[in-house]
């Protein structure tokens, strides 16, 4: 006798607590401190948000199309007054009544996460900054939204950022990445550099035409942070303050891969321990919005 496969809930996907507590090793800090508690709760909401569909499309196991259909149902009741389900959807229902934001950068994150089952690679540097206009950018606006700052020429300098600091997780993760058939470094610069199957598999010790590679694609993610980087001149202090962090912290990532660099002058391979020092000699630089 068959049985019917149980619908899968908002019980079926990752919990609360288990997402949240990934916010201390992401690269930048979610809830500056700066910022105050209320804009830091809207923050929160907006990272775990974010965090759940990332971690249905790349870590559920099952049906993961199935699963991000949840997430979009659970997104259509936080934007028409239904019942939610998910913790940190109502969570996140709380931040979008009181900070007003869109539904449309929500949805291009899920957009990204389905691209994720079933793109795993990309031809040419603009076929990758068009993924990152749905996994990565959608975030800024929402961060501008909640600073109530989302003007159309801060999203764009926004977008420009978000893509930046993308690309330099993107070349932190190589190795994982592909580990989950993946790769996020554009074929014809693969090509370029003679960078083959067997070196992004060793990505973790790269060779001499990977290392290459990784210094080519982080001056270029520099070079969008830099043209990112005077949003925050437009912003006011502690805004300012915040994405001189982001804009910093994408820097100090970049200096940190082997062979890495931006648009400043060459990488130095720092280890994390250097970390911190590397973040505040690019802060006074990002502060002023350059």
């Amino acid at each position: 006798m068959s049985t019917v496969p149980r619908a899968l809930t908002a019980d079926d996907l990752p919990g609360t607590e288990e997402l949240l507590r990934q916010a201390g090793s992401e690269n930048f800090t979610v809830a500056n401190r700066l910022l105050g508690a209320e804009t830091c709760r809207h923050l929160m909401a907006i990272y775990g948000y974010a965090r759940l569909v990332d971690d249905v499309g790349d870590e559920a196991t099952g049906d993961r199309d199935t699963l991000l259909d949840v997430v979009e149902a659970e997104l259509a009741a936080v934007f028409s007054g239904g019942s939610v389900g998910h913790p940190v959807m109502r969570t996140l229902a709380v931040s979008v009544r009181e900070c007003g934001l869109p539904d449309g950068p929500f949805r291009r994150l899920l957009a990204a996460n389905r691209m994720d089952q079933t793109v795993t690679r990309y031809e040419t540097w603009d076929q990758l900054m068009e993924y990152c206009s749905l996994s990565a950018n959608p975030v800024g606006e929402l961060v501008l939204g909640v600073f109530g700052t989302a003007t159309g020429d801060r999203i764009a300098l926004s977008d420009r950022i978000c893509s930046g600091l993308q690309v330099a997780e993107h070349l932190q993760d190589i190795a994982e990445d592909h580990g989950r058939g993946r790769v996020y470094l554009p074929v014809e610069d693969q090509e370029r550099f003679g960078v083959d199957e067997g070196s992004l598999a060793r990505a973790a010790t790269p060779d001499g035409p990977l290392r290459g590679l990784i210094a080519y694609e982080a001056a270029r993610a520099g070079l969008l942070l830099s043209a990112g980087a005077p949003l925050a001149r437009t912003l006011p202090l502690r805004q300012r303050l915040a994405v001189a962090g982001f804009v910093a912290g994408g820097r100090a990532a970049l200096r940190g891969l082997p062979g890495g660099a931006d648009a400043g002058g060459a990488g130095t391979g720092a280890r994390s321990g250097d970390r911190r020092r590397t973040v505040a000699s690019a802060f006074p630089r990002a502060f002023l919005g350059r």
